[in-house]
């Protein structure tokens, strides 16, 4: 079985999901982590993968909040085995990730993160990872289509959305949103496009923000 990197280092591990082996990259904090972290990449038709900026400084927000943080590629994508699925087999790549952290820091409290394609991904997962904290990134709602669009979070929940985004239109989303109780925290970022050319700082500081104000040392661990 893959081993974690050593404190303040990184490293790229294969482990075993559903599909065959899956792509994962693991940064853990130079000191005991106070969480796990695990991120989803934008869609791999697209050019998704666990290199996108935006995965990235989600991941690296994890990592300065004191979290040991997993980004991965889903199936099909760089080394990760398997064919894209549509969805249904990303949220299987997904929870094995989840459950390969936990089984290496069992007992800590899981943020659950992912952008467009991926944050539609760690939404479907989130009802069986359970997280302790969610952050949806331009979340794409359109993507459940006909099926029933997941149940909320049982966590904090924090959503961001730039007002100009060109590729998941921004009333979907608000409009998707308002069917949820109690709402998520939305945050509107104004003329920021769908990649956040230009605006990662915004974004970081709007995420890095929300975890301070929910810190894992007061959150229960849901396994």
């Amino acid at each position: 079985m893959p081993e974690l990197p050593a404190a303040g280092r990184a490293g790229t591990l294969l482990l075993t999901g559903a599909a065959g082996k899956i792509e994962t990259l693991v940064a853990m904090p130079p000191e005991p982590p106070t969480g796990i972290a695990v991120v989803c990449h934008p869609h791999p038709l697209h050019g998704g993968a666990l290199t996108n900026k935006v995965t990235y400084a989600l991941a690296s927000c994890a990592l300065k909040a004191g979290m040991a943080a997993a980004r991965f590629n889903f199936r099909g994508v760089g080394k990760s085995q398997g064919t894209h699925d549509d969805g249904r087999g990303e949220v299987e790549d997904t929870l094995a990730v989840v459950a390969w952290l936990r089984s290496q820091l069992p007992g800590l409290p899981l943020l659950l993160a992912g952008f467009s394609f991926g944050a539609f991904v760690s939404l479907k997962a989130a009802a069986r990872a359970k997280p302790s904290l969610q952050v949806s990134i331009a979340p794409p709602f359109k993507y459940f289509g006909d099926e029933p669009r997941p149940p909320r979070p049982d966590a904090p929940w924090l959503v961001v959305h730039g007002r100009d985004d060109d590729v998941v239109d921004y009333g979907e989303t608000r409009a998707a949103l308002a069917a949820y109780e109690p709402p998520a925290e939305l945050v509107t970022l104004d003329g920021v496009g769908h990649f956040f050319h230009g605006k990662l700082g915004e974004l970081e500081q709007v995420v890095a923000d929300f975890v301070r104000r929910h810190p894992f040392a007061t959150l229960p661990a849901r396994e």
